[in-house]
């Protein structure tokens, strides 16, 4: 790719590296779900994803830690200052090594608690669930000493490597599923040791390439460290880190709470949940990954109209992207869980509407989040959002204490992390990057509420009057598609974004033909 490439070509390009991507690794990840379920059982299914749930937050916390790096390797890449860039990269090796040293202790002591009294995991099956946990441990120290060498790659804006790593990982957990499928030793230890392997293996992956192929990856600590730099990149990486951390402990806390209350089989409809879930948030979040170093770069030459544009772009592209696919699931979700696993677990259908509905709702301000990243100056929102991330455990503790149904930890968490922290966030983008807010509520918030209740609207229309068969589902999903494409087109795109869309039509037609 060229340093005179436009944004927009840029842009473009590789989201469609990505989708491609995706696509492939989509239909992997749901066909090896399938198998791991099958081949485990609700229970044991539930005991991994309690014990060694933080694996699945493991790449939202990857790429909330490399945000640090990113941010600042785009801004010298942008002056062409390589030595700089080689300064940046020895940093950050460092304050990841250190990072990883202390995930790995605090995990350490927390697992003595979490199996001392806080775990509700069948005594015969605790062996095995120390033993996942364990593996879990050795996963996140690689996945975290990783981080650099994916902040370069990102910076950088190599999308096409990017992809095949993650077909090369999909390939690599789907033989896993199928060695735990035929092996004759106990599934749930064979399953988490393999796991532990695979994020090994792209550490390896990872470091080769980044070392070969750019020259700021040089691992000299001594030559390139630079002091001033090292508190800046250690301030920017320490708030953004907490952020992501308390995040990762909130996620991975209701699982906790949640298995105390309930046992270990909902925790199974949970995993089933957040797998569908972020099969969804897939498509929104591909785009996002390639729209991201854009808004970063732009903030950096210093053009901050240009960068705000972007930025609502991209919560109005990123929640059009995730409601095109999730309204035929909110409305059919029962006969899609049905088609797709053998046996559904209880609850399963109902996590799995939450879900996509708080998620829908995060979409509303996700790219600015990285406007606020970019303009630098994130410690009072990373303090406040750390506080918010936590809240939720509280409540939902008091709250299933009383007697109330499992799915209120979804009702919390909505009102808290969807809505509340929405709030933090577009108030930040105002007073940092001094956004409008009647821009943002007439580009993004009135615009995206509209077209969702028109389509959902029209997809309950055969949902009610047909009866649950394949056709009912084929003709949901084709009003729904039609309905949603027409008032997009019609009334959620301004004329530049219809040219943006046009172009990259047109892009794609060129490669093809």
């Amino acid at each position: 790719m060229t340093e005179n490439t436009s944004p927009a070509k840029r842009i473009i390009k590789n989201t469609g590296i990505l989708y491609a991507k995706m696509g492939i690794t989509m239909f992997i990840s749901l066909y090896t779900t399938r198998l791991i379920l099958g081949a485990l059982g609700v229970a044991d299914f539930g005991v991994f994803n309690v014990v060694g749930g933080a694996i699945a937050m493991l790449t939202f916390l990857n790429a909330a830690m490399a945000s640090a790096t990113q941010r600042f390797m785009s801004h010298a890449e942008g002056a062409g200052n390589k030595e700089k860039q080689k300064s940046i990269f020895n940093v950050s090796v460092i304050l990841h090594f250190i990072i990883a040293l202390i995930i790995g202790l605090v995990l350490e002591i927390a697992g003595f608690f979490l199996f001392h009294g806080v775990l509700n995991i069948p005594e015969n099956r605790i062996h095995a669930a120390q033993a996942i946990y364990q593996f879990m441990i050795v996963s996140t120290l690689f996945t975290i000493m990783t981080v650099p060498y994916d902040a370069v790659v990102n910076a950088h804006e190599n999308m096409l490597y990017y992809a095949i790593v993650g077909i090369v990982e999909s390939l690599l957990k789907m033989s896993v599923a199928i060695v735990v499928v035929y092996t004759l030793a106990d599934k749930l230890i064979i399953y988490g040791l393999l796991m532990a392997c695979i994020s090994l293996v792209i550490m390896i992956i990872m470091r080769v390439y980044c070392h070969r192929k750019y020259i700021e990856c040089v691992v000299a600590p001594k030559k390139y460290y630079d002091k001033t730099l090292m508190k800046e990149m250690t301030g920017f990486a320490g708030w953004s880190f907490m952020g992501s951390a308390t995040s990762m402990l909130g996620n991975y806390g209701l699982g906790i709470v949640l298995n105390h209350f309930f046992g270990a089989v909902l925790n199974a409809a949970q995993g089933v949940a957040g797998q569908l879930n972020g099969q969804l948030s897939i498509f929104s979040s591909t785009m996002m990954k390639a729209l991201n170093p854009a808004i970063v770069k732009t903030e950096g030459g210093g053009e901050r109209e240009s960068m705000l544009k972007m930025s609502l772009m991209g919560c109005k592209f990123s929640f059009f992207l995730f409601a095109f696919f999730a309204i035929p699931f909110l409305i059919e979700t029962p006969y899609i869980l049905k088609f797709w696993l053998k046996n559904v677990p209880d609850w399963a259908v109902v996590f799995c509407r939450f879900a996509i509905v708080r998620t829908l709702i995060e979409q509303l301000t996700v790219s600015l989040g990285t406007s606020i990243n970019a303009q630098g100056n994130i410690k009072r929102i990373s303090f406040i959002k750390s506080i918010l991330n936590i809240i939720p455990l509280p409540l939902i503790y008091l709250s299933f204490r009383s007697g109330n149904p499992p799915y209120m930890m979804y009702i919390i968490s909505i009102i808290i992390w969807g809505f509340l922290e929405g709030i933090i966030t577009i108030y930040f983008t105002i007073r940092n990057c001094n956004m409008k807010f009647i821009n943002y509520f007439d580009e993004v918030i009135s615009k995206c509420i509209k077209i969702f209740m028109v389509t959902f609207g029209f997809g309950l229309i055969p949902f009610y009057f047909m009866q649950e068969t394949f056709i009912q589902l084929i003709i949901v999903i084709l009003s729904s598609t039609i309905t949603f494409l027409t008032t997009v087109y019609f009334y959620g795109l301004e004329k530049q974004e219809k040219f943006f869309i046009k172009s990259a039509l047109k892009t794609i037609k060129t490669k093809v033909s």
